[in-house]
Formats: structure tokens, C-alpha cells, sequence
């Protein structure tokens, strides 16, 4: 029998601001992104959380983005991901973690859907007690390095339904009797797919779009707390690159132990 869950976009949903930022903090510290193109990403993460963001400056930040992981090993990417998820555990709505257990109590899974790396997402949703994530995947060649291309859709827009049909089968929900929630218009895709969807600090397009259609709609980000944000966002920021150049000079030799000798003769 089919059953009915509840799906939540991660970025200025279910956290304040956006995910991709906390990783290019500490991808920086890891030397994987420069101090120029973090300072670039800072400037589009101001304009992401004052107005939103659009398809073109996404994809934009998507080519950059895979070009950057391009030969990076995915043991690298994936010891980073504690550090990532210190910087998003705080910003996480204590709101949304009322709505994701009130799901789970009705009976309804609840399940992550994000563009970030799949990895992360289901890390995250591992430790907020959720019941999966769904995020973008990321190919890996035979020697453990990132190629730079995707693994399945890139779970953004149409790309989220997409992602989102292909789990509702693989686990028997029906998607007509079950939750999304989302900020961006740029999710319209994902809350149509669903019989009941939700609008949370939602963008003036989604706000005119969730009056028009009469959706349930979340408000409880302030100016205010965005703005704390942004400069906690921005100090965090310019910090993680001075720890980065500081433990650059004091970082210890890396240690090498010796290959582990086979007992065959």
C-alpha cells in the first residue's frame, strides 16, 4: 500500500541561507576553492538571501562548482563533510524540525530534497532524525576522483520531480497525498508535484503564486534575523580563510605509514 511523506528543500527552508556556502568555507580551508571565488560566492549568497536567485545564476555557480571538484578525490570531499555540517546544524529553523516531527508522528516519513551533494544531504537528514535525503550525485572515476559530471539529475527545479518520482517509486509513496515545502519559485516544480504543498518564507513570485492557488504558507524569518545571518555568514567567511592560511603554517607533516605487507610467500 502506498503511503504519503512529506519532502523538504534544505536551502532558506528547512536552514536559514544556504548550504553550498558553508562547503565553500571549508572547501577553501581544504584549498579547493581560492579566496576570490569565495568572495565571489559570499557576494551571490547576499543577493540569494535579500531576493532570492534565478535559473541562469544557479547554473552558473553549477559549472563553477563542478569544475572546482573536477580531480578532487571523493574521500577528501567526504572527510569535509563534519565540518560542513557544523556550519549548517545552527541554522537549521526549530520550526521546521516541529513540522518534520509532527510528519513523522502522523506517520508520514520525512525525507530531504536538495541540489547539494548527496552526501551531505543524507548526513544531514541522518542527524535530525529524518528518513532519508535525496541529493545530487556526483560521478566518480575508477581511481576515486570527482569527473566533474552528475550521477542522476541534478535535483534542482524539474530536476527535484524528477528525483522525487524515481524515489516515490522505489518506496511505494504516493506523491497526490504527500507534503513539499519550499522558499524559491525556483521549487514550483516540486510543490505542484504534491497534493499538499507548503510555502515557507516564501520569495515574492512564491508568496503571489501560494495566495493565488490558497496553499498553506510559513512565515517566521525577519529581516532582522536575516541580516544577523548574512554578517555571521560573511565573518565566518573571511575567518575560515585566515584559520586556513594560519594552520597552512603550522600544519604538522602528514603522516605516512608504511603499506601493509602481504603474508604470501
Amino acid at each position: 500500500m502506498r503511503r504519503a511523506a512529506a519532502f523538504f528543500d534544505l536551502d532558506k527552508t528547512l536552514m536559514a541561507g544556504s548550504s553550498s556556502m558553508q562547503f565553500a568555507r571549508v572547501a577553501t580551508q581544504q584549498g579547493i576553492i581560492g579566496r576570490r571565488q569565495l568572495a565571489s560566492w559570499g557576494i551571490e549568497h547576499l543577493r540569494y538571501r535579500l531576493r532570492g536567485t534565478t535559473d541562469e545564476r544557479t547554473g552558473d555557480v553549477l559549472r563553477v562548482a563542478r569544475e572546482l571538484i573536477r580531480g578532487v578525490p571523493e574521500k577528501t570531499i567526504a572527510r569535509m563533510e563534519p565540518e560542513v555540517m557544523a556550519g549548517i546544524l545552527p541554522r537549521v529553523f526549530p520550526q521546521m524540525l516541529v513540522e518534520v516531527h509532527a510528519h513523522q508522528d502522523a506517520g508520514r516519513p520525512a525525507f530531504i530534497v536538495s541540489a547539494a551533494g548527496n552526501g551531505i544531504v543524507e548526513s544531514l537528514a541522518r542527524v535530525l532524525g529524518m528518513d532519508g535525503g535525496i541529493g545530487t550525485g556526483y560521478e566518480v572515476d575508477g581511481a576515486g576522483n570527482f569527473t566533474g559530471r552528475f550521477e542522476g539529475p541534478f535535483v534542482y527545479g524539474p530536476g527535484k520531480v524528477e528525483a522525487m518520482h524515481a524515489f516515490a517509486e522505489r518506496h511505494d509513496i504516493d506523491l497526490e497525498a504527500s507534503y513539499a515545502y519550499s522558499d524559491s519559485l525556483s521549487d514550483l516544480p516540486m510543490l505542484r508535484a504534491v497534493g499538499n504543498p507548503v510555502a515557507v518564507n516564501p520569495d515574492p513570485p512564491l508568496a503571489a503564486i501560494a495566495r493565488e492557488e490558497g496553499w498553506q504558507t510559513m512565515r517566521f524569518e525577519r529581516l532582522g534575523r536575516r541580516l544577523v545571518a548574512i554578517g555571521v555568514t560573511l565573518l565566518a567567511a573571511v575567518a575560515g580563510f585566515g584559520a586556513s592560511r594560519l594552520a597552512a603554517r603550522r600544519r604538522p607533516p602528514t603522516r605516512r605509514f608504511p603499506a601493509a605487507r602481504s603474508n604470501r610467500r
